[in-house]
């Protein structure tokens, strides 16, 4: 410890305090992620020994405390008094951020073995320790590795139970929600353009291409090749793009 620099020193004492982790696991994980605090969680967490530090006690406790009076599982007003709770509010990006740690099937709910699983997966077993994971499943959303498995995450778990496509209003809000992180500057063309030509579901294909297509593509479609193998419908955007003057055309 008398090694460390002060600043060094307090992102070790607050790693232990947040994680409970032994002051030697505090370092490995700090000095693997070159003293980054969000990067050393993200190193710890990822580790299996992780999950001996939560009480299951405590994790039942929280269970029990959102869960359905009536069904083993979290519904909507438990999510609801999780998100007060949090104090986040139940439309913030970061609940399908804790959506994909928890590996949840469907929108809206959490399964027993979801949530206890999830929170374990987080090192979470009390509300403070939730309250203070947020910042970090937030800054998540900043990798983009991460950010890609959340936005494929996002389509399965938003669609409803038993269908193959997304409904397209729930397509255009779950957009609206992952570029506002991404600041892709045609997300509300390509919304307009959905309601105003489309009007139907929206397969996982087109979902999957929309994010390399935002990804890949400058925004004045410098770089769009029109033969490449983009879904037909994106290919119809970009004629929308052009023909409506949004787009100048190479």
């Amino acid at each position: 410890m008398h090694k460390l620099s002060r600043s060094n020193r307090d992102k070790l004492q607050q790693f232990v305090s947040i994680t409970g982790a032994s002051e030697k696991a505090a370092l490995q994980a700090l000095k693997a992620s070159d003293w980054h605090l969000e990067g050393a969680f993200d190193v710890f967490y990822s580790q299996p020994q992780s999950k001996s530090l939560t009480d299951t006690r405590h994790l039942e406790e929280l269970y029990n405390r959102y869960k359905d009076p009536y069904l083993d599982m979290i519904l909507v007003d438990g999510i609801t008094l999780l998100c007060n709770d949090l104090q986040v509010d139940p439309q913030d990006i970061v609940m399908l951020v804790v959506s994909w740690h928890m590996k949840a099937a469907t929108m809206c709910e959490f399964s027993k073995q979801e949530f206890i699983g999830g929170l374990q997966s987080l090192g979470i077993d009390s509300l403070d320790k939730f309250r203070e994971r947020i910042s970090f499943m937030r800054a998540e959303l900043k990798d983009e590795q991460k950010f890609r498995e959340i936005y494929n995450f996002a389509f399965a778990w938003a669609k409803e139970k038993g269908q193959k496509s997304l409904a397209l209003d729930t397509a255009i809000g779950m957009w609206q929600l992952l570029f506002a992180e991404k600041q892709w500057p045609l997300v509300d063309h390509w919304c307009q353009f959905l309601q105003a030509k489309h009007n139907k579901a929206i397969s996982r294909d087109t979902w999957s291409q929309l994010l390399e297509f935002a990804r890949t593509v400058d925004p004045a479609l410098s770089n769009y090749d029109a033969e490449g193998a983009w879904p037909y419908l994106i290919d119809e955007f970009v004629e929308y793009l052009t023909e409506n003057g949004i787009v100048q055309k190479r």
